[in-house]
């Protein structure tokens, strides 16, 4: 099964990465972690607030309506949408200053799994962390460009890659605190498909949708790890979907332009952007993290 996603929002992000939908403000939230900007957007892709940090911003977990907490270049930190304030929760790799922070996501337990990589290059220089409850841990401490973290609806298989290896991995987590208890071991091998695997997120189904760098696309896994669907994308650097709308039945998937050449974009004329399709399953509210 193949369908195309629509533009959404013409938001040229240079890399539009994060997207996260908050079902108690209705907005679709996504990054723009090169040029440091948090957005906000409601379901018909109107952006309704934006914000500038003095640092690159990656990913974002739901603490209530009013705040988030951010992964930034230097950590994480807890924002006020209200009022824009900032209030620093964890230093990551903040003496670190070659490295941000790139996908992450939250565990149905409450732990923001946190992934880190080099700014420039692809050195394996970054890591992947396990924050809850005030306490950080590192669970990865190699990765290059971690991507694909994503977590079954029960809790208990963490899914994720490094993004050259071209390969989906998974491993068994403890349900109550998000940690992994078990070894990876492999889950999708992509090096025979379209892309390599960027950032991704389970649905209600127990099936894995990861974008594909480079790909065009976003493919839909079975939990057997054999592909299901591919959704088309009209822009070739698709970085990340998110289940969202109200019925959680709409994926946006949030695209880059960063890199590409003028002839390039020119094809591409919507790279950067946040695109979006309607579809026949729903994905699952975005977990809140325990700070």
């Amino acid at each position: 099964m193949t369908a195309t996603a629509r533009l959404l929002i013409d938001s040229k992000c240079s890399l539009g990465e994060g997207p996260i939908w908050h079902p108690g403000r209705q907005q679709l939230f996504f990054f723009d972690i090169v040029e440091q900007s948090l957005y906000a957007a409601d379901e018909t892709g109107e952006i309704v607030e934006s914000w500038l940090f003095n640092e690159s911003v990656a990913a974002a977990a739901i603490v209530d309506n009013d705040t988030l907490a951010i992964a930034t270049e230097n950590g994480l930190i807890r924002f006020d949408l209200t009022v824009g304030g900032i209030n620093r929760i964890e230093d990551i790799e903040r003496d670190v200053p070659t490295n941000r922070a790139n996908d992450s996501r939250v565990h149905p337990s409450g732990a923001f799994w946190i992934g880190t990589m080099v700014k420039e290059g692809s050195a394996k220089a970054g890591a992947v962390y396990h924050y809850r409850a005030g306490t950080l841990t590192t669970i990865i401490p190699t990765a290059a460009i971690p991507n694909a973290t994503c977590f079954s609806p029960d809790g208990r298989i963490a899914y994720w890659s490094d993004t050259a290896t071209k390969k989906i991995m998974k491993c068994k987590t403890d349900p109550q605190t998000g940690m992994p208890i078990g070894d990876w071991e492999l889950f999708a091998d992509v090096s025979g498909h379209r892309g390599s695997p960027d950032g991704a997120v389970v649905d209600s189904e127990g099936y894995v949708w990861n974008a594909r760098w480079g790909g065009h696309c976003v493919v839909r896994h079975a939990p057997d790890g054999s592909v299901d669907r591919v959704i088309e994308v009209p822009a070739s650097q698709v970085t990340c979907p998110s289940f969202g709308g109200k019925d959680l039945k709409t994926l946006f998937i949030t695209t880059a332009a960063i890199g590409l050449s003028d002839e390039q974009l020119a094809k591409e004329p919507s790279a950067g952007g946040v695109f979006a399709i309607e579809l026949d399953v729903a994905g699952l509210p975005e977990s809140t993290v325990i700070l």
